[in-house]
């Protein structure tokens, strides 16, 4: 689905800081997590069916063989919270 929103004020700058901060590689990007978020605080949508866990598994090993193509490397709890452990403190 692709949808067109203006988004301006308060949401915008807490999606500006999600990207500035590297939680989220995008605005967009943002805006899907934060989707992600609200169905697992209200239960939107009760399950992923089988075929979309196929599909986002898929997703992730291309994604983890084109990082490793690059030289890159997942980082551990430690280095995120080191790294975006102040995020936890602001208010």
């Amino acid at each position: 689905m692709r949808t067109t929103i203006e988004i301006k004020g308060f949401p915008e700058l807490v999606l500006q800081k999600a990207v500035d901060s590297g939680i989220a590689r995008s605005k967009t990007d943002a805006l899907k997590q934060s989707i992600l978020i609200m169905n697992d605080k209200f239960k939107l949508v009760d399950n992923i069916t089988k075929l979309e866990n196929k599909r986002m598994v898929a997703i992730f090993k291309k994604r983890e063989k084109e990082m490793k193509a690059k030289g890159g490397r997942y980082i551990t709890n430690e280095e995120v919270m080191t790294k975006y452990g102040h995020l936890l403190k602001e208010k």
